[in-house]
């Protein structure tokens, strides 16, 4: 089991940010990743829609024999990861919002947290949940930004329109609330927009991104039931890219072209494999 590789999936190009701090992590593992790109986005979806298509995605990975999987994408996380736990039980899943919200609960002073996520996200409020779970007093404000999916996946992350477009989600909500010290960027595509949302927010506000510490979980998650690998010599396993194998369910030319922002390294056209749900 330890030799098996871990499963990860997104909507789309979005959980690569996932992808890379689990390599960081974790670099004497192999990871499958899908991107299911024909039918993103999943935050304007309703609940059960989403939770169809997750378990469609997760069948795919378990497919390829994974030891654990982790579900890199917000939306999905907030309202599937029950079912897929369930589903695919004694299987580890591994989701993005408890990870995200202990680090808000750690970085805020005042208890005053922000979240900008999905539509889906937000709707469902399982940030809002999972913060409180940790921080009983915490007073969280949700915010959809949809658009920022939209310009993250075109490689829009920075310049006067993605500037814009931060400036009228968040300049209101962050002057109205002085004592918000604290922004989960509650979807994987938002991270590349970092600095556009920085500049709406201003310095005062910490921005939390769930990458990292969702790393962190995996890693004690496989310490604990004996699963991590042992070293081996990276690129050796058959993958295009050391470690990885990329499988999308539309376009792989244009998942390899945007997926390389996201991943912070390029991705070989040739090395996405097209698969059908």
């Amino acid at each position: 089991m330890a030799d098996r590789p871990i499963g990860v999936f997104d909507s789309g190009v979005g959980g690569l940010t996932v992808l890379r701090a689990l390599r960081s992590a974790l670099p004497d593992e192999r990871f499958i990743y899908l991107g299911d790109t024909a039918r993103l986005p999943y935050g304007t979806k309703s609940g059960e829609t989403v939770t169809r298509y997750a378990e469609q995605a997760a069948r795919v990975l378990v497919g390829r024999g994974i030891k654990l999987l982790v579900v890199a994408c917000n939306t999905a996380s907030s309202v599937a990861l029950g079912h897929l736990a369930a589903v695919f039980a004694p299987l580890p899943v591994i989701g993005v919002i408890e990870p995200g919200a202990a680090a808000a609960c750690g970085a805020s002073v005042s208890g005053q947290i922000g979240v900008i996520a999905t539509e889906g996200t937000v709707r469902g409020g399982a940030y809002e949940r999972a913060i409180r779970a940790v921080r009983p007093a915490a007073e969280v404000v949700s915010i959809a930004c949809q658009l920022f999916v939209a310009l993250a996946e075109e490689g829009w992350v920075s310049g006067p329109v993605a500037e814009a477009v931060a400036q009228r989600y968040l300049a209101n909500v962050v002057g109205e609330r002085p004592a918000l010290d604290c922004l989960v960027l509650g979807c994987t595509h938002f991270p590349v927009l970092r600095q556009a949302i920085a500049a709406a927010v201003g310095p005062r506000v910490r921005l939390v991104d769930s990458a990292e510490t969702t790393a962190e979980v995996v890693v004690e998650c496989l310490l604990r039931s004996d699963l991590r690998a042992g070293h081996r010599t990276r690129g050796q396993d058959g993958a295009g890219q050391a470690g990885v194998r990329f499988l999308a369910t539309d376009a792989p030319a244009r998942f390899a072209r945007v997926g390389a922002v996201f991943l912070g390294e390029a991705i070989a056209p040739e090395d996405v494999e097209l698969v059908d749900l």
